[in-house]
């Protein structure tokens, strides 16, 4: 999905958190002050409580990066939905929705 999306952070729910991976974890970690941790493939993740969205997103925005909100649709490795893609010319939540499939 990130080779779809090149110029967004990936934020992906996962149950309780929100996810992202790799150059986005790193991103993420930096200006949410968030712990970076490697799973058991190696990778590395920043998450943070579902509930949080509305106090990190904002901070992304602020500091100018594009961010696509993804919900999994099967497994992580098969497919995901853009729920909502927010930028900082918009400054607000869209719900235009765009569907993708890796």
């Amino acid at each position: 999905m990130k080779n779809k999306h090149p110029e967004a952070v990936l934020l992906f729910r996962v149950g309780d958190f929100y996810e992202c991976y790799e150059e986005d974890a790193i991103t993420a970690s930096a200006v949410l002050a968030l712990t970076n941790i490697k799973n058991d493939d190696d990778i590395t993740v920043a998450a943070f409580p579902h509930h949080a969205l509305d106090t990190y997103l904002p901070k992304l925005i602020r500091a100018g990066h594009r961010v696509a909100i993804c919900d999994q649709l099967e497994s992580p490795k098969a497919k995901a939905k853009v729920l909502e893609m927010v930028k900082p010319a918009s400054k607000k939540r869209s719900s235009k929705k765009a569907s993708v499939a890796e």
